[in-house]
């Protein structure tokens, strides 16, 4: 065989940018509707105040937030809120110098609110259970019923 009749492979570097183009325009649509589901569900993004708001709900839960069954009180969790609020300004501390001031501000005002609040309703329960003390089986700690 001479090396005339040799095939001579010829590289078409059109097909390249085509490919490329192609997987380009097919990775739009699928973030396009990622983005579409993720919107549908009605999430918020996931952002440092996503977080903040996700554990102060947390704390004023646990603060009286949520309704008894019987509907004449509110369930206090005093343990849950509280730690909830140890969260919080655990973030802050190792978060400190690295957030925007604007971020900052949001935690330091969330944390104050929160923690005035826990010692708002830890002084309400304890006047309330001097006033009715828990009887064996009678007491309802952690239930601030409406007066």
């Amino acid at each position: 065989m001479s090396t005339d009749e040799t095939p001579k492979i010829h590289v078409d570097t059109d097909w390249k940018a085509e490919a490329q183009a192609e997987r380009d325009r097919l990775a739009e649509a699928e973030d396009k509707h990622s983005a579409k589901q993720e919107a549908s569900k009605g999430l918020p993004p996931a952002d440092f105040k996503g977080l903040v708001g996700v554990l102060a709900s947390q704390a004023i839960m646990g603060l009286g937030a949520v309704p008894d069954q019987s509907g004449k009180g509110v369930m206090i969790d005093l343990e849950g809120a509280k730690f909830a609020i140890d969260l919080l300004a655990v973030l802050e501390e190792k978060s400190k110098g690295n957030l925007e001031d604007e971020e900052a501000t949001e935690l330091s005002t969330v944390l104050s609110e929160l923690r005035a609040r826990f010692v708002q309703i830890t002084q309400l329960l304890a006047e309330q259970m001097q006033k009715t003390p828990a009887t064996e089986g009678g007491g309802a700690p952690g239930i601030i019923t409406p007066e």
